[in-house]
């Protein structure tokens, strides 16, 4: 019978100081030991948080244990130059066990299994994986399953993989590179669940490489999809915000700068998920044969000076200012008033996101023969020539690695604006900064 408390400490390097038997023994099945890194992922994950917050922390926890899993209650509490744990409610439950009809991969030479937890990590290698490719099956265990595999995106453009993620079903026709020597394979899985019926991970067969199985993808994503995502995601998502915000405030008393600055982070975090959900809702409208904006009477000028004001808060804490048209100005246009105030709202935003501090977007508006134009000018780095057609494209941006975007905003954009009769460009030149331009039919 497993103590029902067992305590052990953490030093500021992750190594194990000292741990109860229960601890100790769990921690040396993990191929763990006294003075080597805590090999149990999940105590070792609680521990670091603690350590990085400066606070308690607790939290549920579920280990894979030889034939059975191990529930229990973890508490870390740093001291010092320590973290001490205390993890209590042991239970056990038998472990998930494989299942006969895994899809049958690709057809092809080699074939081999692979498993992971519900965090994708590989659980389970053949030892086939070996002597077929080279490399140490046991070496990959407890790694991300992107260690082992480099995933490649189909002729579509699509990666079958996050699709299968996504939505919890068969994965068939993953194109991918084995990375410990480079060979290409194809990977086929089917999502597993826990008692509760949760997702608890992937069991996959490799094949060797070809041209990926045909995946039947709708091409735009079902009205019912955006719909569930919008009701699931929005609700939860807004209740993080407001309470993170609550927490970096300090309103309900003060707390450590360390733990002030990660309750920032979740609600950047948090209103970055809600833009993408905002999003792939516009995405789902916008590319059903029905979508038609509501065209009508508007005034661009109107309209862009309406999207300045929205940013200027943002714009201030940047040390931006947007210089936007003048309240006598008036561009008669036909659109959609609210999809060109969301238009011009993406481009403001990326203008300011853009520009150093102490910099100016500049608004400008006028009519060129037919075309009502609204033109918005950064200050920033540019955009290479071979960058400005596909910075229209989904899902693409020009540097990847920056914070904030998610590769939509501009494909929508473009997209309504071509729904609206008009059109969005750009026109940049490297180091001097970019503009885009608006243009819709003008009122004459």
């Amino acid at each position: 019978m497993t103590a029902a408390v067992a305590h052990a400490v953490i030093d500021l390097d992750g190594l194990l100081v000292s741990a109860d038997p229960a601890i100790a023994s769990l921690n040396r099945r993990a191929g763990g030991a006294e003075g080597q890194m805590l090999a149990v992922p999940q105590l070792a994950t609680v521990a670091r948080l603690a350590r990085r917050l400066g606070i308690v922390v607790a939290r549920r926890v579920v280990v894979a244990d030889d034939e059975s899993d191990v529930a229990l209650w973890v508490r870390a509490q740093p001291e010092g130059g320590q973290v001490r744990l205390a993890a209590s409610g042991w239970g056990e439950t038998p472990a998930w066990a494989p299942i006969d009809d895994v899809p049958d991969a690709v057809p092809g030479d080699g074939r081999w299994r692979w498993e992971t937890d519900a965090t994708l990590r590989l659980t389970f290698v053949s030892l086939d994986a070996g002597t077929l490719y080279g490399f140490d099956p046991l070496g990959m265990l407890g790694k991300p399953l992107s260690a082992l595999f480099g995933f490649a995106e189909n002729a579509d453009g699509a990666m079958p993989i996050l699709d299968a993620l996504a939505r919890r079903r068969v994965l068939k026709g993953q194109a991918a590179e084995l990375k410990p020597n480079g060979r290409l394979v194809v990977l086929s899985a089917r999502p597993r669940v826990d008692a509760l019926g949760e997702f608890a991970g992937l069991v996959g067969t490799v094949a060797e490489g070809g041209e990926p199985v045909a995946v039947d993808v709708e091409e735009t994503l079902p009205a019912s999809f955006t719909r569930g995502l919008d009701r699931a995601l929005r609700g939860p998502l807004a209740r993080i915000v407001a309470n993170a915000d609550s927490i970096h405030a300090q309103a309900d008393g003060p707390i450590t700068p360390g733990y002030a600055d990660y309750a920032a982070d979740i609600a950047s975090a948090g209103r970055h998920l809600l833009s993408l959900v905002d999003d792939l809702v516009d995405l789902q409208a916008i590319e059903r044969a029905e979508f038609r904006p509501t065209i009508e009477s508007i005034d661009l000028a109107d309209v862009a000076r309406r999207a300045a004001g929205l940013l200027t808060v943002r714009a201030d804490m940047a040390g931006v200012a947007i210089d936007r048209p003048r309240f006598d100005d008036t561009v008669p246009a036909l659109g959609d008033f609210r999809r060109a105030l969301q238009i011009l709202v993406n481009l403001v935003g990326n203008a300011v996101r853009y520009t150093d501090s102490g910099g100016n977007v500049r608004v400008e508006t006028a009519v060129v023969g037919d075309r009502a134009q609204v033109t918005v000018i950064d200050a920033g780095k540019g955009i290479a020539p071979e960058d400005q057609a596909r910075i229209f494209d989904k899902f693409e941006r020009v540097d990847p690695t920056e914070p904030g975007g998610n590769g939509l905003g501009l494909f929508i954009a473009r997209r309504l604006a071509r729904a609206m009769g008009g059109d969005l460009t750009v026109a940049s030149v490297p180091g001097e900064g970019a503009q885009f331009t608006l243009s819709l039919p003008a009122e004459l």
